[in-house]
């Protein structure tokens, strides 16, 4: 079958006995897509994960994959694979060993796995350590094993629960790029769960952003990060500032596109108040202003603009935006 979609859910819900994890969730993953749950602890994603995987049955709703439907079917015939956040390496095995598990209880001939477990090892850059135990590997080694194995079986979704927390930062940076090269070169979809903002735009096609168990926004990464239609999502994406402009909604405007002016500069719209903190960032300083009307607002500012007309912590100033930046959000609640 050739479906526009890998991964379809129908108003998916998942409770435990009173508490509703997962409300009502429908989400479609084009096919041969990078796609990114996002969102808060708690917020539903990993159980959302779990659901696709079929480690969780669902409480309501319908889940297909490859445009069949799987809502009742066991894990081994979704045509998925699962990389889980610890790894969960054998640790009496080898590397080799390891990738080719999956195929030996599948009843594939020792010669066969082991053949194509070096394949996989190479495709994830590991081939050199096939013979390794894992506790002989560092951490980013066991994840691309890991990976490796989950890829030998050839699935349709390759699920990842938020694959690169254990890793230190330059590490994640770097392994970021491999699970973009290998999905792109693999032409399968990922799913993969993260609460890193950085984490979701660098590797998305489709950012889904979760708060108490509901989607609140599913787009690429430019638009959820350009015009947010929350300002729950506006918060948790970041990169911006939320003021109120009253009947219970706010508008949401840029950081970079806001400007830090001196307080005595007649521009509109702007809020004037206290200089909290100035932080310098490289290319950028991030000054940070207490408005007189009790509103946080902060200013990203170009390093070289912000020493021509510096502030001080203490200083009262202005930060302004074009009325064209600004657009209304959503404020809201359970």
């Amino acid at each position: 079958m050739n479906a526009t979609y890998d991964v379809e859910l129908r108003s998916v819900s998942k409770r435990f006995g009173p508490t509703v994890a997962v409300d009502d969730v429908s989400l479609r993953v084009p096919a041969a897509s990078y796609c990114c749950l996002l969102g808060p602890s708690g917020c539903g994603k990993t159980t959302t994960l779990r659901m696709i995987a079929g480690h969780e049955f669902v409480s309501a709703g319908e889940i297909l994959i490859n445009g069949q439907n799987v809502t009742n079917q066991p894990p081994a015939r979704r045509g998925t694979a699962m990389m889980f956040q610890h790894y969960a390496l054998f640790p009496h095995l080898t590397c080799l060993d390891n990738v080719a598990f999956g195929l030996r209880m599948r009843g594939v001939g020792r010669t066969e796995r082991r053949a194509q477990a070096r394949e996989f090892l190479d495709l994830t850059q590991m081939g050199d350590f096939a013979e390794r135990l894992p506790a002989q590997l560092s951490g980013g080694q066991q994840q691309r094993v890991a990976l490796a194995r989950a890829l030998i079986t050839r699935p349709r979704v390759l699920l990842l629960d938020e694959p690169l927390s254990a890793l230190d930062p330059f590490l994640r940076g770097h392994m970021r790029g491999e699970l973009r090269r290998l999905q792109r070169e693999l032409g399968i979809t990922f799913i993969h769960v993260t609460h890193s903002q950085d984490e979701a735009m660098a590797l998305a096609d489709l950012v889904v952003v979760m708060e108490h168990g509901r989607i609140r926004q599913a787009d690429d990464p430019r638009e959820v990060f350009r015009r947010p239609k929350t300002a729950f999502v506006a918060r948790f994406f970041g990169g911006h500032n939320l003021i109120p402009s009253g009947s219970g909604t706010e508008l949401a405007v840029r950081t970079d596109r806001c400007r830090l002016f001196a307080v005595t500069e007649p521009i509109e719209p702007s809020l004037a108040g206290d200089v909290t903190g100035v932080e310098f960032q490289g290319t950028r300083v991030q000054v940070t202003l207490d408005a007189d009307l009790g509103i946080r607002l902060v200013s990203h500012v170009p390093d070289d603009m912000f020493y021509g007309h510096p502030v001080r912590v203490g200083e009262r100033a202005r930060i302004g935006w074009s009325p064209t930046d600004a657009h209304p959000v959503v404020v809201t609640d359970r």
